[in-house]
């Protein structure tokens, strides 16, 4: 028996279902069930919440969601393996646990989750960033989900909460911080997992506003900064040329220095240039 519910620990489900982890598939289980249980609360209170969780693997995290009192856990896992232990823990927390297997990046959730809806996951290190630029970037806003609460390589995170003049500050940290409030909440280290990551890992935890701060097409900004940050070390004069005609004029009307280099330009001012350029049809 574990120390958060009546299912054995997760050396155990994995020896029994013979769940070595995949690098093909991005897999690095967590074993700690108080440490998932830790996870789980960052994310907030979950009691009137349905919850969709990307990549459960053996379900440290699923196990934690649901103890920590998850209204309902959406739990989509493209490894079959995986499907026998995750159908125990659905038969635990009877009513609680809906599982897909399947592609995340092929599923819409709101076919299957009732709002409000939260996000929490241990993302698989091969889609994590993907998927978080799509929750990020839907066409209307708010988006479907109140919050994401998500496991990344400590450098993915830091690039999330990144600042504008340093090294991390480019694409994620300006599409996470358009529309919403991003924080690092917990760090780990690579031996809380199985197997351990040649990297440290940590959870960003971040909260929909309702409004994006600035004004601006998503389409249009995400493309705008796309191709400024593909060529950071290039004056934006030159990296944005390809983006819009007279790039140098619409920079000027943003009040930005054509001379200027992405990593020196603000939200604002993204928001800004995005907004004197005509959005693509």
């Amino acid at each position: 028996m574990s120390a958060i519910d009546s299912l054995p620990p997760l050396r155990e489900v994995i020896d029994t279902h013979q769940l070595l982890a995949r690098k093909s598939l991005g897999q690095n289980f967590l074993l700690d069930l108080n440490l998932t249980s830790k996870i789980a609360r960052q994310a907030g209170d979950l009691s009137k919440c349905d919850v969709l969780e990307i990549g459960p693997g053996p379900g440290g995290l699923t196990r934690g969601l649901l103890a920590e009192g998850a209204r309902r856990v959406l739990a989509v896992e493209k490894d079959s393996r995986c499907m026998p232990a995750l159908a125990e823990i659905a038969e635990a927390y009877p009513g609680r646990l809906e599982l897909i297997n399947g592609d995340a990046l092929d599923v819409d959730p709101l076919a299957h989750l009732t709002p409000p809806v939260r996000i929490a996951a241990n993302l698989p290190y091969n889609v994590g960033t993907e998927l978080l630029v799509r929750w990020l970037t839907p066409k209307d806003w708010p988006p479907f989900w109140q919050s994401l609460t998500l496991m990344f390589q400590r450098e993915v995170a830091e690039r999330i909460v990144a600042q504008p003049g340093t090294k991390a500050y480019g694409r994620l940290a300006l599409l996470a911080q358009w529309r919403a409030d991003a924080r690092i909440v917990l760090s780990l280290p690579p031996e809380a997992f199985s197997p351990p990551p040649k990297v440290h890992s940590a959870v960003v935890h971040i909260t929909a506003l309702e409004q994006p701060r600035f004004p601006a097409d998503a389409a249009t900004l995400s493309r705008v900064i796309a191709a400024g940050f593909n060529q950071r070390r290039k004056m934006l004069r030159a990296s944005l040329k390809s983006v819009a005609p007279g790039i140098e004029d619409h920079l000027q009307a943003a009040g930005i220095a054509p001379t200027e280099r992405a990593e020196q330009v603000s939200l604002e001012e993204f928001c800004a240039l995005a907004r004197s350029i005509k959005p693509l049809d």
